[in-house]
């Protein structure tokens, strides 16, 4: 994870921790100076938009919001993310159409954390063009001295969108204009909205409310002939926040058909927005939703800036719920197979592996975010007996989050808690369910899945806790129940039961899934204690939920072995920090042999292994990318370490991952003088030879081969130990050294025939 502070002023020319940074001029964006940039392909957004994703927005009041949060690139801005696990994050994604990144700066790149986290839920990204002030006039003067400059613009924004994969703009012109210049204004929004339809198909321009067709710098705070020849020429406008009751009703009737691209700003803030914002947002919703037109809403990080009691995570779901009371749900989730969440918000203490963990520090990183579920906020007024919320802290299955179900139940008392609201067509084969849980003895957790058939006849089946002998939970109001069965292998000792069943609905569609917690009534078939759980009473209640995945029993992801890459290390450089010790940064990169146009593969963790004398071997979890490198920036070089060994670990869209004994690596001996680049490509090429001489004294037969696979891992460490060790032993042995290592290749080829042949 890397650090939140900067320690020299930042050339993006110059390999360094990748952040996301907005262009300050004309002259950066005129010059494509961006895509020359270190920083550039690690900005790429790596998440697609799903199946119909380029479609246009549905006809019904929209939701925008606006991220405005301190000035934009805080946390969001490293790449490889941060280590601030209180760091500003969203999450209620279902609540959301289009995503807005916001800054003062001329040309605001969304960080590729928001876009992949959005695309992941189905929300549109856009990137902000702003001019305002004095410089902003200068900037206009030269922006709109000519047709061919202008359009010339709106071509450089468009090639930025669709480089780095965002979904079109916001723009705002905070200018006084010459009212000769409107005119090629007009053709920058309408050139600029056609570029990006014709290069990327659903793509979407929003134009905000400021200077008029007078060149005034006068906002309306509603749609009216002063500024609809812009919304005629894009997609949307964003309505100013100082708007009254009535203007709502009155832009729907001036955008006619088109009344749903009218966005009524709302400041959380509370700048003078109709409502006043804050925690009286919803009334300035209502307001919009009764006059069918769609809802902008400006910083909602207001909730975070402000400090908002109790704590960060409690605001945020309270504020959304008024959001969500409002406006309602405007995406679903599952629609396609596989699914998987491990409801990872991108932050948190820890993360782990299939119940192990892996990390145990603060980190943050949005992109991490899994589907994040539809937890409802209760009101202020309702006491819930179960508190449902996404933790950090707990133990974890997968990822950096779980759900915690904590609270009382008496014995023949049920709680239900939404999970996933789902438009998902199930076909002609069945579908597994596998889910993880982690509970105490007297608290069980089932799950509730609601179907829909082609006749849209409702029915739902419940899965029981697999501890049940029976299910003892009223079954009646079901129309079906089925016990899991516990998926072997499950880490019995982290606490963890895997909970799998089969479920065959031909031609209904998933609508729901909810948790269940319930108690035991006639006994616990298998009990599983945990030495960290709380000490519970008869009525409280704990359990945890780790992950579920949705699949069919055709999916099964299987990973390339190690064998099938191709990793590279670039760029290599080892400095001394401030108190001697030796660092090293390098970038990682990694690619399939034979190409990977078919190889889904939505992330990737990197660790390290640094082998010393002293200290042996040693994982480090590293990072999480979303592409196919990673920059790896000071690394302490521990006194004696000989050598690292970079791992790159799979994972697919259905939660499985790689085992580390199988992932691809790149592995670095540990260098301390002149030569070091050159000791480098030896050691390489050392190694490249064995591996050819190897497959030349192999016959066809694939049995032979496999059995030099088994042995290549022990075969590797005795390679790169060897040629390390004996590389800096004869390191000022000149000649020697070369014979040394041509009897090397030849004694390695004759252990390598004995080991797979004899």
């Amino acid at each position: 994870m890397e650090s939140s502070e900067e320690s020299s002023p930042f050339d993006p020319l110059t390999p360094a921790v990748p952040i996301s940074y907005p262009l300050k001029t004309l002259e950066e964006l005129e010059s494509r100076a961006y895509f020359k940039s270190f920083h550039f392909p690690f900005n790429q957004t790596a998440v697609k938009l799903p199946a119909g994703g380029d479609a246009p927005l549905p006809r019904r009041s929209r939701t925008l919001v606006c991220h405005d949060m301190a000035g934009g690139y805080t946390d969001d801005r490293f790449v490889q993310g941060g280590n601030n696990a209180e760091a500003y994050s969203i999450w209620h994604w279902y609540l959301i159409d289009v995503f807005v990144y916001f800054s003062h700066n001329l040309v605001t790149l969304p960080p590729p954390c928001w876009t992949n986290a959005a695309h992941r839920h189905g929300v549109k990204v856009l990137g902000t063009f702003i001019l305002e002030w004095d410089e902003g006039a200068k900037i206009a003067e030269r922006l709109l001295s000519t047709k061919t400059s202008a359009e010339m613009y709106a071509e450089r924004l468009t090639e930025l969108a669709v480089a780095l994969g965002f979904d079109g703009w916001l723009i705002n012109m905070e200018v006084v204009l010459d009212p000769v210049k409107v005119p090629i204004l007009q053709d920058f929004v309408s050139h600029l909205t056609q570029t990006m339809h014709s290069s990327s198909p659903g793509s979407t321009v929003i134009w905000y409310d400021s200077v008029t067709v007078h060149g005034e710098l006068n906002w309306q705070n509603q749609l009216n002939e002063k500024n609809k020849p812009f919304f005629d020429r894009c997609d949307g406008i964003f309505v100013n926040y100082t708007w009254k009751e009535d203007y709502a009703k009155l832009s729907a009737e001036v955008a006619g058909d088109r009344k749903f691209d009218v966005y009524m700003g709302i400041d959380v803030f509370g700048r003078g927005t109709y409502g006043g914002g804050q925690w009286t947002t919803n009334v300035a919703l209502d307001v919009i939703k009764k006059g069918s037109v769609s809802a902008a809403i400006f910083a909602p990080g207001w909730v975070y800036e402000t400090k908002q009691e109790p704590n960060f995570q409690a605001a945020q779901n309270r504020w959304w719920g008024l959001v969500e009371k409002s406006m309602g749900s405007v995406q679903s989730y599952p629609r396609v197979l596989p699914f998987y969440s491990n409801f990872d918000q991108g932050r948190g203490y820890h993360i782990s592996v299939e119940g192990k963990q892996v990390l145990n520090t603060p980190w943050n990183n949005i992109s991490s975010q899994s589907f994040q579920p539809f937890i409802e906020y209760p009101g202020d007024s309702i006491i819930q007996p179960i508190q449902v919320s996404v933790n950090f802290n707990e133990p974890l299955y997968s990822g950096g989050g779980n759900i915690t179900f904590r609270g009382t139940l008496g014995d023949n008392a049920e709680f239900t808690a939404k999970l996933f609201q789902g438009e998902l067509l199930i076909g002609n084969s069945p579908i597994l369910f596998t889910y993880s849980v982690n509970s105490s003895v007297n608290s069980l957790l089932g799950l509730v899945l609601e179907f829909s058939s082609p006749t849209t006849e409702k029915s739902s089946v419940f899965l029981a806790d697999s501890r049940s002998t029976l299910p003892s939970t009223n079954s009646s109001h079901f129309t079906s129940v089925i016990l899991p069965h516990k998926l072997n292998g499950a880490d019995v000792e982290s606490g963890w039961i895997m909970q799998q069943c089969s479920i065959e609905m031909r031609g209904h569609t998933l609508k729901g899934i909810h948790a269940l917690c319930y108690k035991p009534k006639g006994g616990i078939a298998e009990v599983v204690t945990d030495n960290n759980k709380p000490a519970l009473g008869s009525s409280d209640y704990y359990a945890l939920l780790g992950d579920i995945k949705i699949t069919t029993l055709r999916e099964n992801t299987t990973f390339p072995p190690s064998t099938s890459w191709l990793v590279d290390g670039e760029l290599v450089s080892w400095n001394s920090a401030p108190n001697g010790a030796k660092r090293l940064s390098l970038k990682i990169s990694w690619k399939l042999k034979d190409g990977d146009a078919n190889l889904l593969i939505p992330k990737y963790y990197i660790y390290v292994t640094n082998t010393s004398p002293n200290t042996g071997v040693a994982h480090d979890f590293l990072g999480v990318a979303e592409m196919r490198s990673f920059y790896v920036s000071d690394l302490e070089v521990v006194s004696g370490t000989t050598s690292f060994k970079f791992i790159i670990q799979a994972f697919g869209h259905d939660g499985a991952c790689q085992k580390l004994e199988d992932s691809p690596f790149y592995v670095l001996q540990v260098q301390g003088c002149e030569s070091a680049k050159e000791k480098t490509r030896m050691q390489h090429d050392y190694g490249r030879e064995v591996s050819l001489m190897v497959a030349e004294s192999m016959d066809d037969s694939g049995m032979r081969f496999s059995s030099y696979h088994n042995h290549g891992s022990m075969f590797q460490k005795w390679v790169n130990n060897e040629v390390g060790v004996k590389m800096q032993r004869d390191e000022t042995r000149g000649a020697t050294t070369t014979i040394y290592m041509l009897l090397m290749l030849s004694l390695s080829a004759i252990v390598v025939y004995i080991v797979c042949y004899l």
